[in-house]
């Protein structure tokens, strides 16, 4: 008899029959107040959960005690109580490196979408305003040969340095948990702390991943040390910023713009003030969605998925520690 396993997010049909070959798949293609009630009946005996979003905690894991993997289909897993799911000898897999390059992409854009001021005179030229020759206030700034401070070099940090470095010639600053030898070495990146990175850099990057130590990392505090004219870009998670700051930091003129893919509510409450301010490009967290590459994902999360089901230790385990 095949275990019993829960998809709850609308994948393509190979990805489907994939699992399908390994399990008896109960599919959702999403979770809505309608079929909740049906998701955790079928939650009572399955063996293993495949998707994203959804808070995998204690109190999930109670209506689920024959549980045995849950496969995120994302490179991060803040939706996942890893230390619950250890304590219940639950695998937690996740889907790293396919969407480095994708991910790096999005934030290059969204900084030179910001600097350059794109999408708002875009609006302008669309809205019938372009009516004569454009004035000192409507330039924008350059990217090219500025300096990069980029927090958290990870996989995706060390993606963007690439880009940054060999694509427009920037200086690279970084701060993270520990120094990154190789990217110092291939891409010139200086490691320095928090306020240096934030007083001396032209365009800040957020790449960290959200934890207790990461939330509302970047706040009044270290906006405040930026310069006036600095870029802030965020592609990490949303509470790694505190909204409220932010605000506040455009409001009062102490950074020039900001550029984001996330933020704390998702979907972002259309009255936001954030949403009102010409100097912010927003995004509805896009940062790994093409098709090539959710696709890809999708991909790498049921192989971890059908891999672990099997009883085998699964390509991208992020707790180890449970075989």
């Amino acid at each position: 008899m095949k275990p019993k396993a829960i998809i709850y997010k609308k994948v393509e049909s190979t990805i489907l029959e994939h699992v399908k070959e390994a399990c008896d798949v109960v599919y959702f293609e999403h979770l809505d107040a309608d079929n909740m009630a049906s998701f955790y009946e079928e939650l009572k005996d399955a063996k293993g959960l495949f998707g994203t979003g959804l808070r995998v905690d204690a109190a999930l894991l109670e209506k689920a005690p024959s549980l045995k993997i849950v496969s995120n289909i994302s490179v991060g897993y803040d939706n996942l109580d890893v230390p619950a799911l250890t304590h219940r000898g639950v695998m937690a897999t996740n889907t790293p490196d396919v969407l480095n390059e994708t991910v790096a992409d999005t934030m290059i854009g969204l900084m030179l979408a910001t600097a350059r001021r794109i999408p708002e005179l875009d609006h302008m030229v669309k809205a019938g305003k372009w009516t004569a020759h454009m004035t000192p206030a409507q330039f924008g700034v350059d990217m090219h040969h500025k300096t990069l401070g980029i927090v958290g070099m990870g996989r995706i940090g060390a993606a963007i340095a690439k880009r940054a470095h060999f694509g427009f010639g920037m200086n690279i600053l970084y701060h993270n948990r520990s120094r990154n030898v190789e990217v110092e070495n291939t891409y010139h990146a200086t490691y320095c702390s928090l306020d240096e990175l934030c007083q001396e850099a032209d365009f800040i990057c957020l790449m960290v991943p959200l934890n207790p130590q990461t939330t509302k990392l970047i706040g009044e505090r270290e906006f405040r040390l930026m310069k006036k004219t600095a870029i802030f870009v965020n592609g990490s998670r949303g509470t790694t910023v505190d909204e409220e700051a932010l605000v506040l930091a455009l409001q009062e003129g102490e950074i020039m713009a900001a550029g984001l893919d996330v933020f704390v509510q998702e979907p972002v409450d259309p009255k936001h003030p954030l949403l009102s301010m010409p100097n912010v490009v927003t995004l509805p967290h896009i940062g790994s969605a093409t098709l090539e590459t959710r696709q890809a994902m999708a991909r790498f999360a049921a192989e971890n998925f059908v891999t672990g089901i099997q009883g085998n230790r699964p390509p991208a385990l992020v707790n180890p520690e449970v075989i």
